[in-house]
């Protein structure tokens, strides 16, 4: 793991919106902790779903990444307690967005985050963040925070689409602001196995990036859909539901390449 109290701090990005992201970055926090890693999931995204996904949407209203980021708490007070097993929660709300105002102009805008989470007194073994669905600061202030990136692709069409400039943008930042910016790998969700479409968007994606695709797949499912409703990760909503299992399938997957896979830096554009 690194040197710093995060851990190992990994990005899950994509700009486009609808993809599993939020999903993804609870679930497989959740699915780490229970596995004894310590996890913090920092939301920072204005929609604020992985917030309300946990059940800490007012617990957040006081204590929250936007306030930690301007200086009003100190970071360690905005930590919660997520009730889940090893898993903590530093949340978000929509003052968030005011931060990309707020920081335009400011000295060091594109590191806020990083140096957030360097005063973190407590140790944990991955810290994800998630993005919001835009390259925007806050995407930019991820970037530079993380050390690796995981992205969501959706098992739909364009699933690509957007992706070059995702890349780009990584690229960039490992180039210009953070060279430790490593690419985690690429998940496919939200996939159909009833239909052509899926399997299709899901040749296509590992005929590109390879390797780099992780071989979970995440399922369309119901209750994946309903556990945020219920403030719950799916394995506590509902542990038998294909959703639950595919994220406790994948958080062994994730596991496994920590210990084998070298790091890559990000990968060339995808095509269009």
């Amino acid at each position: 793991m690194a040197d710093s109290p995060s851990g190992k701090i990994v990005a899950i990005a994509n700009q486009k919106g609808g993809v599993g992201k939020t999903t993804t970055a609870i679930n497989v926090a959740a699915c780490l902790g229970r596995e004894g890693r310590r996890v913090l999931l920092v939301d920072f995204d204005a929609q604020a779903n992985a917030t309300s996904g946990l059940g800490k949407k007012e617990a957040a209203a006081e204590h929250n990444v936007y306030r930690a980021l301007t200086g009003e708490m100190d970071v360690n007070d905005c930590v919660l307690e997520s009730g889940f097993q090893n898993l903590w929660l530093v949340g978000s709300t929509p003052d968030l967005a005011g931060a990309e105002v707020e920081f335009a102009a400011r000295p060091g805008r594109y590191t806020a985050l990083r140096d957030t989470l360097a005063r973190l007194d407590a140790a944990y073994d991955f810290t994800f963040i998630d993005c919001p669905p835009a390259l925007s600061l806050l995407t930019v202030n991820a970037l530079c925070a993380a050390s690796s990136v995981l992205i969501p692709v959706q098992c739909e069409y364009y699933a690509l689409e957007g992706l070059s400039q995702l890349i780009k943008t990584l690229n960039l930042v490992h180039k210009k602001v953070n060279s430790r910016l490593v690419l985690e790998g690429f998940l496919l969700t939200m996939a159909d196995a009833r239909t052509n479409l899926s399997r299709q968007v899901a040749n296509e994606v590992r005929s590109y990036f390879g390797e780099k695709v992780y071989e979970t797949v995440i399922p369309r499912n119901v209750r994946l859909s309903e556990a945020p409703g219920f403030g719950k990760p799916v394995a506590d909503y509902d542990p038998l539901s294909a959703g639950a299992q595919s994220y406790r399938a994948f958080a062994a997957e994730f596991l496994q390449s920590q210990n084998h896979s070298a790091p890559t830096a990000p990968p060339p554009p995808a095509p269009n």
